[in-house]
């Protein structure tokens, strides 16, 4: 070989080092490897195996990752696995951490404690010649697979007759061995890189899920929530890539980009777990205890009707004696009676106007302050009111179950989720999680919290959010404080948020016309 080809062959090696360097999915990486070892070598076809353990058994097989052949189509064989052994060739590379170099495969050396198996020749029409075996060994010394190369051509492309193949190749050479065992090591140093990516991702998934878990069984009514954020999320940004007018149209993130949403999306509620427990889960206006104390009130109040009915009765006779008293009776049992039904009016009223709604509603404030001025006489001489101020407060939230002080704490969270994710060690590709999980509550016209952003300085990744939690929130059947609306109403109330200049409009009309509201249907338990 000159030393011009060997220079040439030196740089292309050095820019496929790069390149594997810079590949992060593991399949594309592998058939990169593949392709590139047969480039440099002129192989027509070439497979490639990677050692797995099995955890249960305690012991290692090789399995085959992917084949190519310039010459005839192959079939999938991706449920093939070897045994560490030295019945095979890969076997016996992966097994001796030895490199294998044949002029004909169906004649092998007695050397050699493996044979060759022509099954697949013979399946596919095709003839083995020339093989180069070579183990894929870490920096540390390891072996974690095999790089097969077959059949040296005397020129590029598929072989042109297909019956003569040993007519169009040779043998692989010193030199091709030499430079496809340096491509196999930066490739196996490429392929541990990938995979400590990977366990690092799984790690931190399961982290993901921990955290999420931690939310929901504080707030187990919120349960699922977060996840069907994040696929809501991702649908949408996924969904701009075929949008052709409007703000967005043709946007592509990158799938760093979309973890990154993902990610956000996960974890923008995070913060609640700094939330007291008793606002977290509050479902009514009033907590129950103090609904409770409201009907006792109301209890005593009848009982002091009826109480009043029979001491006015007793003062009648007391003071006209023994007689016919049936009419004025007849006028304190009717009095006793309209009292006790405007009391169970009231308690009514409070019932209803307890519950909270989604969206602003008049919840007859009139009506309560009527009712907080009634002062009812007990038996014992003292007066009862039937509401409270505070309760009046309360019972006039125009929507939601939370009065100005539990709406600062939960809204709280927020920063909370900021502060929180803002400690983690963020890639490069994930530095931005905390800064949308952040902002996942802001609006477009400044109103809402907790920094107040407006239009350019809210990302679009957090309006993509934005839209995908409101929207979750609204379809959920199973928060206690709130029925659920149905699809068609949710949807009317982001367009109607996004008329009024709160939410992204083009957004919002993506998120409708490419159906990325249906993930959430027909989830059962949605969880």
């Amino acid at each position: 070989m000159s030393t011009g080809t060997i220079e040439k062959r030196l740089r292309e090696l050095t820019a496929i080092c790069i390149a594997l360097t810079a590949e992060r999915d593991l399949h594309r990486l592998l058939e990169l490897i593949l392709m590139k070892a047969r480039e440099l070598t002129l192989a027509d076809a070439g497979s490639l195996y990677l050692i797995e353990e099995d955890e249960t058994a305690g012991e290692s097989f090789l399995r085959f990752m992917l084949a190519q052949n310039d010459t005839v189509p192959l079939p999938n064989m991706e449920s093939i696995v070897l045994p560490l052994d030295e019945s095979s060739i890969a076997g016996y590379v992966a097994k001796t951490g030895q490199s294998v170099r044949l002029a004909d495969a169906y004649y092998v050396s007695e050397r050699y404690p493996f044979r060759f198996n022509p099954r697949l020749d013979m399946e596919l029409g095709y003839r083995t010649y020339s093989v180069l075996a070579v183990p894929m060994r870490t920096p540390a010394g390891d072996v974690i697979g095999v790089l097969q190369l077959i059949n040296r051509k005397t020129a590029p492309g598929p072989i042109p007759d297909v019956l003569r193949v040993e007519a169009h190749v040779v043998s692989f050479s010193y030199e091709d061995e030499e430079i496809v065992r340096a491509l196999a090591s930066q490739a196996a140093a490429a392929i541990e890189n990938n995979r400590l990516l990977e366990s690092i991702r799984r790690l931190f998934e399961s982290f993901i899920r921990a955290a999420v878990l931690a939310v929901e069984q504080r707030d187990p009514a919120t349960k699922g929530h977060s996840v069907r954020v994040a696929e809501l999320s991702v649908g949408l940004a996924r969904s701009l890539a075929g949008v052709t007018s409007g703000r967005w149209a043709g946007v592509v993130f990158t799938a760093d980009q979309l973890r990154e949403i993902r990610y956000a999306a996960i974890l923008h509620d995070f913060g609640k777990i700094g939330v007291r427990e008793h606002v977290l889960v509050k479902a009514e206006k009033l907590y129950t205890h103090e609904m409770d104390l409201i009907r006792h009130r109301f209890a005593l109040a009848q009982y002091a009707v009826q109480y009043e009915a029979l001491r006015r009765k007793l003062e009648y006779v007391l003071a006209h004696g023994i007689g016919d008293h049936t009419r004025m009776f007849a006028e304190l049992d009717r009095w006793a009676a309209d009292q006790t039904e405007r009391l169970a009016g009231y308690l009514q009223v409070i019932e209803a106007v307890n519950r909270p709604s989604v969206v602003d509603q008049d919840p007859n404030t009139d009506l309560l302050e009527e009712i907080a001025r009634v002062v009812v006489p007990m038996p014992a001489g003292t007066d009862q009111v039937l509401l409270t101020p505070r309760e009046v407060a309360r019972l006039s939230i125009p929507r939601g179950s939370l009065d100005d002080e539990e709406r600062r704490e939960i809204e709280s969270h927020a920063a909370k989720s900021y502060e929180f994710l803002r400690q983690i060690a963020w890639t490069k590709e994930l530095r931005r999680v905390p800064e949308f999980a952040y902002a996942h509550h802001e609006k477009l016209d400044g109103s809402g919290y907790p920094r107040g952003l407006r239009d350019d300085e809210i990302p679009l990744q957090v309006r993509i959010i934005t839209i995908a939690d409101i929207y979750d929130a609204l379809v959920a059947s199973d928060r206690p404080y709130k029925p659920a609306v149905s699809p068609e109403e949710a949807l009317a109330i982001l367009e109607e948020e996004a008329r009024e200049g709160r939410l992204d409009a083009d957004l919002v009309r993506v998120f409708r016309d490419a159906g990325v509201w249906r993930r959430t249907l027909g989830w059962g338990t949605r969880e």
